[in-house]
């Protein structure tokens, strides 16, 4: 509760400055219904009035925080001891904003977790009012809802119904990423943050598979990282296309005009790679709703970095792995990216 209390006197002190006092509020609110609804894992595993089937997911996320720690060298803690039970699809639902002409993320800053390139509103229908606020500015803005979430080691988060609705596969990628912020999280770097995150959970879902899954298993998850992979190429040739538009000395209509005919190159792209990956249809939905620049910036802090990072853990090993970017959170924004440029560009050997 500490921590609570010191969210609303941040709240309170920075309130002269312009801070978004509902906004915190809410946080504040939604943060404290985890904590009031918390149950042990322990206790509903060993209750046999408790739903087998919730019983057994639970008896497997077990297993899973402990693997995380001993397999994996995550935090050893009390997070995801616990479980909470939610009347919702999601627990929190994200707002992503940018600018008309650039693909760059808007950002917003918060105490403890320090400026991101998104906001978080545990209320569907609050996220939505504030993304119809940032239209009416002029803004290109993206939205959804997310199954999980981290405090960062500030509080033991739980378990979450949400978390637990696919199976034991896509459990373990949640667990693992939502461990591995608490294992590195670097403040007002979203996209090495998400990146580092993202690079965890694949490389611990792979590992997990391979003694808990079977090789049909393995090769589907490797087969979804590939086409992970491809889709987030796209991205990244999508937002260097519109880097170049956006820089030009050229009317704003004629930047509109531009900035459609990208979009339509960018869906041209993956109709070309969905023929390579035999039809499959996993990405569709989402290059069938309303693609802007706020949509590529939401895929992009999770996926910018990841190749880099993936290479890097591939070649240095886990444990040199995490002193390498450890080493990274000293450094500043641009730093820590031509650091990473640096890496793409000259990898090392395991001894290094």
């Amino acid at each position: 509760m500490k921590i609570i209390r010191q969210l609303a006197l941040l709240c309170v002190v920075t309130t002269l400055s312009g801070c978004a006092v509902p906004f915190y509020w809410q946080a504040i609110n939604g943060q404290l219904e985890l904590l009031r609804k918390r149950t042990p894992i322990e206790k509903l595993v060993d209750d046999p009035a408790v739903d087998s089937g919730l019983r057994a997911k639970l008896s497997s996320v077990a297993t899973m925080r402990r693997f995380a720690v001993d397999e994996l060298g995550l935090p050893d803690n009390k997070s995801y001891t616990s479980y909470v039970a939610l009347d919702r699809n999601y627990v929190v639902w994200n707002v992503v904003a940018a600018k008309e002409f650039s693909v760059d993320p808007e950002r917003w800053c918060f105490p403890f977790a320090g400026c991101v390139a998104y906001r978080g509103f545990f209320a569907r229908d609050k996220a939505e009012r504030f993304q119809a606020d940032l239209k009416a500015e002029g803004f290109d803005t993206y939205s959804g809802g997310s199954n999980a979430y981290s405090t960062l080691g500030y509080f033991a988060d739980p378990v979450l119904s949400t978390m637990i609705v696919g199976g034991d596969q896509y459990v373990a990628s949640t667990l693992f990423h939502e461990l591995a912020h608490q294992k590195l999280y670097i403040k007002g770097d979203s996209e090495f943050s998400e990146a580092y995150a993202t690079t965890i959970e694949e490389y611990g879902t792979e590992r997990w598979l391979m003694t808990h899954g079977t090789s049909a298993d393995i090769d589907r998850y490797r087969q979804r990282r590939r086409r992970g992979a491809d889709f987030g190429q796209l991205i990244t040739g999508e937002q260097s296309r519109l880097r170049d538009i956006y820089a030009r000395a050229d009317s704003p209509e004629t930047k509109r005009s531009a900035k459609r005919a990208a979009f339509e190159m960018l869906q041209s792209d993956y109709a070309t790679v969905k023929l390579r990956w035999g039809g499959n249809a996993e990405y569709d939905a989402w290059f069938a709703q309303p693609l802007n620049n706020a949509a590529l910036a939401a895929v992009a802090t999770y996926t910018r970095w990841v190749p880099v990072l993936h290479a890097r853990l591939e070649s240095r090993g886990l444990d040199g792995f995490y002193a390498d970017t450890a080493a990274l959170a000293h450094l500043t924004n641009d730093e820590r990216a031509e650091r990473l440029r640096s890496w793409a560009l000259a990898p090392v050997n395991a001894s290094e």
